[in-house]
């Protein structure tokens, strides 16, 4: 791979954010899981440039990151005396069947979330994904199938398709 980190940076960033958000956490979240990734990135930026597939080595941190900040802090709700405002301008169908999916996603073992995340919206080969979550290819595919039947039988996003087409 040829580049340097801040073109790296701006063409991967949307993705890694999203791929934040879709293991489980809020965007801003995300948004601060991503920089911490990528900081540790930078500082060992040759070696992520000579790895076989850099996208799976940063997908391996990005996890990481995320794993280790769990651990360090609760994730319950804090109540507040003051409701933010509400209200969607637009989009409200595509941000339902957003949360629909990131529902579904949610109810999945981490395991399967992981794989499906990162093969089917980061869209890394088998063997990267594999590489990132540090697991044989073979429970890769077998994640992926029990994950991807879940998600099949799930209510919720049954509701979402009528005569098999989007609604």
């Amino acid at each position: 791979m040829t580049g340097s980190f801040e073109e790296y940076v701006a063409a991967r960033w949307p993705r890694l954010v999203r791929t934040a958000v879709l293991m489980g956490v809020d965007p801003h979240t995300a948004e601060d899981v991503a920089q911490t990734a990528l900081s540790r990135c930078y500082v060992a930026w040759p070696r992520v440039r000579r790895a076989e597939d850099p996208d799976a080595y940063v997908h391996r941190v990005l996890i990481n990151t995320l794993v280790d900040s769990r651990r360090r802090r609760w994730w319950g709700e804090a109540p507040t005396a003051v409701l933010p405002e509400g209200g969607l301008p637009d989009g409200a169908e595509e941000r339902a069947r957003g949360d629909a999916l990131r529902t579904a996603l949610l109810r999945l073992p981490l395991g399967q979330r992981q794989v499906l995340v990162l093969r089917f919206y980061a869209d890394l080969t088998e063997a990267a994904v594999a590489e990132a979550l540090g697991v044989a290819v073979g429970t890769v595919k077998s994640r992926a199938a029990r994950g991807l039947a879940a998600l099949g039988a799930d209510r919720a996003l049954a509701d979402l398709l009528v005569d098999g087409v989007e609604r």
